[in-house]
């Protein structure tokens, strides 16, 4: 072979795997899930995220782990959690996410065997990449026993006997807990906090779905709770609601500004007014800062 036929064929080889990597298939979407105690938590905690996430064809699945049929101060019961139901589905419509309310009543779950098969199995049916959930150390009981029952689902989850009706996972997902202000026994230490000044009115409008909390107070609420006032005022409300959660999302991004600057950037981070944040458990997958890139992809490199 001439060295001019050994090049052709060099080049034509070289064109040839070009060809193929152009051709090949996009990576398998993300699955994610998330879970809050009460219909509302996980829209509150991720909702900006969730709309990224499917924004870019990756599939998530919020969970309510109680039905929240004590969470309004003047009603209670069937009619609630009907009600607060319809309402985190009509909120996962607007984020185009995937939605379950568990039929465990409100301020009484607790960490059972059969909650943490509940758990374990809806993780390995949504085949999930990356899984969310309170921190073990919160003011709610509700919150702090989905902590416990999603970290001990971090390592049964592969375990192929343990709920042998569903097949257990090969990968441990990654494990993230979402932020809170309590600091013993040690404080929330985000891994990484991620800009939604993109989503943020996208989040907003999601969570005006969430009627029974957002505007008439939740359990704590009464007849003179704020938002009240505003009525069936479609614009009145949002504004409300925009501006207080503009605080609560800027709050996020002051508090861990230094961590919005490690992953955006000097420039970059200092300009983000929205955020939310994450802390990795150290019980199920550790992925690298590059792995996490991929698990987050809302960075530039």
């Amino acid at each position: 072979m001439t060295i001019r036929c050994f090049l052709l064929s060099v080049i034509s080889a070289l064109a040839l795997s070009l060809s193929a990597q152009e051709a090949a298939p996009p990576a398998k979407p993300l699955r994610i899930i998330a879970f809050g105690a009460h219909p509302d938590d996980p829209e509150f905690q991720i909702g900006g995220c969730a709309i990224k996430w499917t924004k870019l064809g990756h599939q998530v699945k919020l969970v309510a782990c109680t039905n929240g049929d004590i969470g309004h101060w003047g009603m209670s019961g069937g009619e609630l959690a009907q009600r607060r139901t319809a309402e985190v589905q009509e909120a996962a419509k607007r984020m185009g996410t995937t939605v379950e309310v568990l039929d465990i009543h409100d301020g009484e779950l607790l960490p059972t065997l059969e909650n943490r098969k509940k758990i374990v199995k809806l993780i390995r049916e949504w085949d999930a990449d990356l899984v969310f959930s309170h921190r073990p150390y919160d003011y709610h009981p509700d919150h702090r026993n989905v902590g416990l029952l999603v970290q001990d689902a971090a390592f049964m989850v592969m375990v192929p006997y343990f709920c042998p009706d569903v097949p257990s996972m090969k990968k441990n997902p990654a494990f993230f807990f979402f932020p809170d202000g309590f600091t013993k026994p040690y404080p929330f230490t985000p891994t990484l906090a991620v800009s939604i000044d993109d989503v943020f009115d996208e989040k907003v409008k999601a969570i005006d779905a969430l009627e029974s909390q957002v505007y008439e107070g939740g359990a704590l609420g009464d007849e003179t709770t704020r938002g009240r006032r505003f009525g069936d005022d479609p614009v009145r409300r949002l504004e409300f609601l925009k501006k207080s959660w503009s605080n609560r999302h800027g709050a996020i991004a002051d508090k861990h500004r230094a961590t919005l600057l490690e992953w955006y950037g000097e420039e970059a981070g200092a300009a983000v007014k929205h955020a939310e944040a994450f802390e990795l458990c150290e019980y199920g997958s550790r992925p690298s800062k590059e792995q996490l890139r991929i698990l987050f992809p809302f960075f530039s490199k």
